[in-house]
């Protein structure tokens, strides 16, 4: 017998700091580099997004067959809330990832959820035709930050099963301090923190929780929901014993970081 075996493709993973839901309807150095990411990337099986704005007290995931896309914002022009992404979900990925990570356990969301901003606002540009199904995974409030790394390493072997794994949220995300006049530049103190993540995130991640010691951590990171995503990225990093490398990085009204990255 000779020849060996074909090895399966190893899907990327990202985080993306997706920033304000305009994003979903503006041309921007970020939204050019998701689109470039999204035609660069093997056809995914699926696509699995652990965003921010799914931030509840239960670890589930979404297992409808036809996911609704939710528009959780207000005060935006009316051209975004006119925005869809009808992609189809996948039901039985749900019980595969319940299996993937076992002894953690996960439930299944049939009716509740769908396809929130801080996930459509990205797809729309990388996966523009929404023909790849989308699965969404819940923060638990509940759970430490180290079980949030930990679930991520969990999550890596999904990546030879064809599915894409994204990290949805803002590295630094202080809404609080945001200021209109800085709509291109950040302050002092997030881009010491955004470095001091880059360092890790490119070299070290499995030491993302250095992160928690760094100084200006309770102005970058004042609640944890945009920040977790990350973790998952960098679990998933861990994992794989791969540094992560920079898709994007900038700023915007001086407290957001939207600094992205890929993992091959």
């Amino acid at each position: 017998m000779t020849g060996s075996a074909e090895l399966p493709t190893i899907m990327p993973a990202a985080f993306i700091g997706h920033g304000s839901p305009m994003n979903a309807v503006e041309r921007n150095q970020y939204t050019a580099a998701w689109t470039e990411f999204g035609q660069s990337v093997p056809r995914p099986r699926a696509i699995l997004v652990v965003s921010a704005h799914w931030y509840i007290n239960a670890t589930a995931v979404t297992a409808m067959a036809h996911p609704r896309t939710i528009h959780d914002f207000y005060g935006f022009p009316q051209e975004l809330f006119d925005v869809q992404y009808p992609a189809p979900g996948l039901p039985e990925l749900a019980d595969e990832i319940a299996e993937t990570v076992k002894p953690t356990w996960i439930g299944s969301d049939r009716d509740s959820w769908g396809i929130d901003h801080g996930t459509w606002s990205v797809l729309v540009h990388a996966f523009p035709d929404a023909s790849i199904p989308v699965v969404q995974l819940s923060i638990n409030a509940e759970k430490p930050l180290e079980e949030h790394v930990a679930l991520g390493a969990q999550l890596a072997e999904l990546r030879s099963r064809g599915v894409l794994i994204v990290g949805s949220g803002n590295i630094v995300h202080n809404l609080r301090a945001m200021n209109a006049r800085l709509p291109d530049s950040g302050f002092d103190w997030a881009t010491r923190f955004d470095d001091a993540a880059a360092d890790l995130l490119t070299a070290a991640p499995a030491d993302i929780l250095r992160l928690r010691e760094h100084p200006d951590f309770a102005a970058a990171a004042p609640t944890p929901d945009h920040f977790i995503p990350m973790l998952y990225f960098a679990g998933l990093c861990a994992a794989a014993d791969t540094p992560a490398h920079v898709l994007v990085d900038g700023y915007t009204y001086g407290s957001l970081s939207m600094t992205s990255y890929v993992v091959n």
